[in-house]
């Protein structure tokens, strides 16, 4: 491991791999402490544009585990920041960050722009990787015949899930943290739920999983979901949910697209879709989690 920066608070930020970034900030006595029950919130944050209000936000939440999407790094429109560890810092927590896309529009020949995921926690953080999905779609690739400027959004790279693992004071917990794309039809992003369903085979079935993220699909009208279900995946949602996208134009309905699943040794009470942030043009989504 090769560590690449030291924060003037003192903690250390290293990166596994090109494509990997992890920082800790979680207060030493936390670390360890065993836990039975804790707060998990999923969010994608679009690329952090609203960061004041996402930090306010997460802050009053006060989640044990969180994942989001659309991280920025380094990119223009989110002035060169690097949203994952400033929320990390602000929270206390420890964090990893995966690049999904690298943002050819948002960079310079100096600093490279990313996007992509980051799971938080108060906990360790171990063994993050990233599952890029072999499944996708050409629409982010490059063209020729199209300028290298902001609109066309030109990009290099894949939708992915980041999984992480983590250690809750003995007790061991794995997360998918996914974003499944957005463009094309549901054909592409059930192929690419279904490579992340077949990594989960690694695991062993008493193992406690999250799957977690933007499904930019409706799971409750999908078929998808039954396949969740003969492998053990339940919805916090129960499959009922709220809006976790609110409406772009006046006559568009919001949209079912965010989700949080379940598997193992693990238990889900009050879950949320809090539909009064609209630091996003996501809602954030929280729940209780026991593990038993």
């Amino acid at each position: 491991m090769r560590i690449s920066a030291i924060e003037p608070s003192g903690s250390l930020v290293m990166k596994r791999s090109p494509e990997i970034e992890t920082g800790f900030f979680a207060p030493c006595f936390k670390l360890y402490w065993p836990r039975e029950r804790f707060r998990l919130l999923d969010w994608n944050i679009d690329r952090g544009l609203k960061l004041g209000g996402i930090l306010e936000f997460l802050e009053s939440a006060n989640a044990d585990l969180i994942l989001l999407q659309e991280v920025d790094l380094h990119a223009r429109r989110t002035p060169q920041r690097n949203i994952a560890r400033e929320i990390a810092q602000k929270l206390q927590m420890n964090y990893v960050f995966g690049r999904e896309f690298q943002e050819l529009t948002q960079g310079s020949r100096n600093s490279l722009a990313y996007h992509g995921q980051a799971t938080l926690s108060r906990w360790p953080l171990s063994d993050p990787r990233i599952l890029r999905f072999r499944r996708q779609s050409n629409f982010w690739k490059p063209h020729w015949f199209l300028p290298d400027v902001e609109p066309f959004q030109e990009r290099l790279g894949g939708r992915m899930a980041l999984v992480t693992e983590l250690n809750l004071g003995g007790r061991k917990l794995a997360s998918y943290n996914l974003h499944l794309e957005s463009r094309g039809d549901d054909t592409i992003r059930c192929a690419q739920l279904g490579e992340c369903l077949n990594d989960v085979r690694g695991f062993r079935s008493d193992t406690a999983l999250v799957i977690a993220g933007d499904f930019n699909l409706d799971m409750s009208r999908s078929s998808a979901a039954h396949v969740m279900a003969q492998v053990g995946f339940r919805s916090t949602a129960a499959m009922n949910p709220a809006q976790t996208q609110p409406s772009r134009f006046l006559f568009e309905r919001g949209r079912t697209i965010d989700w949080i699943f379940l598997r193992g040794p693990v238990r889900e009470a009050n879950f949320t879709v809090h539909s009064s942030v609209f630091a996003s043009d996501h809602f954030p989504l929280s729940v209780i989690v026991n593990l038993t």
